[in-house]
């Protein structure tokens, strides 16, 4: 089993769990090789175009259209396309979760425990801009790289925060129509992909666990607007931690019901409750996960805005004016916040009222008022498509500017390439990177140092 001291305790109860035939397969897939996975970014890419212009070995995971498997080998997180944020970097069966969640544009959706990123990233990208995405996580270090991970997926339309459920239900109250809880858990789903997880185990196991996991699931019931879906999931196989889980929420919260889950190749029931699902490392492509759907009863009541965006604001200065008209994506001006010169664009439906939250973003961070300009930002560049911008840069992949670029060097223009004044998008064959301020011949470099190629 890979040198890995995983304790009698936890082999017998899934023994218990899974029959004496079933455990031995599952005691045979820690002899296998862990799987890699890479999730393709719909808003800016469809699975097949990408699938056509990339080179890495690529073979679809079954259950998820955007989904993929790659060869362990290989190296997708030093590739422009994934600076460009075609793709995110994802354990096969932890895309299961997102990919279920029904969200359609326009919805108003809370990610409650969403570092780094990967079900939130998929989230944003189902709203296709429109709605309201709010990413939260309880660690502040976590939460920065939530936030790096969805602006380098050019989602506009978030609020990350980092709080306690409790207090972003004080605030909300039945506010989301869709909630995703990827709850942290024993992690015994992960053991063949992560040693670490079985240390990590040791220390708090799942009884440890299913304490926060109740009280995680009351306050997410809580913000769940009538009609609305919730998505329970955890990457671990107790049944505590799991369908216990599930039984009690139901039985606390009447007005939940159980939505069945339907199956698909490999994948397996709840047991001793019908309707759930659980992914098993000897059954399919990927690692354990346990995932369940519920409802809100009763009908939408419509939106409900708490002092929401688009009251009547000053002027907006001339030189974030002058940049904006040299874009053509739609944007809503009673919708631009300056805060302490840095220039936000607030989502629909949010609530700016609610101060008292540790916000790491509102909205999509346009960029920086300066003494006498205006400066726009990562964020921004990321959220454009080419066609939205008045000058744009493109370069092949394998142009040696590309890498130059994204490591934050100067760039010069070829002999025979037309000169460039003023801000211009850099894109790699066509897909936004970054911005840069050109003065002839010459692109002085714009890219975001913390996101730069180490």
């Amino acid at each position: 089993m890979k040198e890995r001291k995983i304790s009698e305790e936890f082999l017998n109860r899934m023994k218990k769990l899974l029959g004496e035939e079933e455990y031995e397969a599952y005691l045979k897939s820690f002899e296998e090789e862990r799987l890699y996975g890479l999730r393709v970014n719909t808003l800016k890419i469809t699975p097949e175009k990408f699938t056509n212009m990339t080179t890495l070995k690529l073979k679809p995971v079954p259950w998820i259209h955007n989904g993929f498997y790659y060869e362990g080998d290989e190296r997708p997180a030093k590739d422009p396309y994934y600076y460009a944020g075609l793709y995110y970097l994802q354990e096969p069966s932890a895309m299961t979760p997102a990919s279920l969640l029904p969200v359609i544009p326009g919805d108003k959706v809370l990610d409650l425990c969403a570092a780094p990123g990967g079900k939130s990233t998929e989230l944003g990208a189902k709203l296709k801009g429109k709605g309201l995405l709010v990413s939260n996580d309880i660690s502040n270090s976590r939460a920065k790289a939530l936030l790096k991970n969805l602006e380098l997926w050019g989602i506009e339309n978030i609020c990350v925060t980092s709080e306690e459920p409790k207090k972003l239900k004080e605030t909300f109250g039945e506010f989301f129509d869709k909630i995703l809880v990827d709850a942290p858990c024993s992690g015994e789903g992960m053991f063949r992909k992560d040693a670490d997880m079985v240390k990590s185990y040791e220390e708090h196991g799942p009884d440890y666990y299913a304490a926060i996991q109740r009280e995680i699931m009351d306050q997410a019931v809580d913000m769940l607007a009538p009609g609305g879906h919730l998505l329970y999931s955890t990457c671990t196989f107790s049944a505590c931690e799991n369908e216990d889980i599930i039984r009690r929420t139901l039985d606390c919260h009447e007005e939940m019901e159980l939505i069945r889950l339907p199956l698909f190749e490999g994948a397996s029931g709840g047991i001793g409750l019908s309707g759930c699902l659980r992914l098993f490392p000897h059954k399919i492509k990927g690692e354990g996960h346990f995932i369940a759907m519920l409802r809100k009863k009763g009908s939408p009541a419509g939106y409900k805005d708490y002092g929401k965006a688009g009251s009547k604001q000053p002027p907006l200065p001339a030189e974030l004016s002058n940049f904006l008209s040299m874009v053509s994506k739609p944007l809503d001006c009673s919708r631009i916040r300056i805060k302490n010169d840095a220039v936000y664009y607030l989502p629909e439906h949010f609530q700016e009222n609610t101060k008292g939250l540790r916000y790491l973003r509102t909205g999509l961070l346009l960029g920086e008022m300066k003494k006498d300009r205006f400066e726009p930002g990562q964020a921004f560049a990321m959220a454009l498509k080419p066609e939205e911008f008045k000058q744009v840069v493109s370069w092949e992949k394998q142009d040696e500017r590309v890498i130059r670029y994204l490591k934050g060097e100067t760039i010069s223009l070829k002999d025979g390439e037309d000169p460039i004044k003023g801000w211009c998008l850099i894109c790699v064959e066509g897909f936004p990177l970054g911005f840069a301020k050109g003065s002839g011949a010459t692109l002085k470099n714009k890219y975001y140092p913390g996101w730069r190629w180490q």
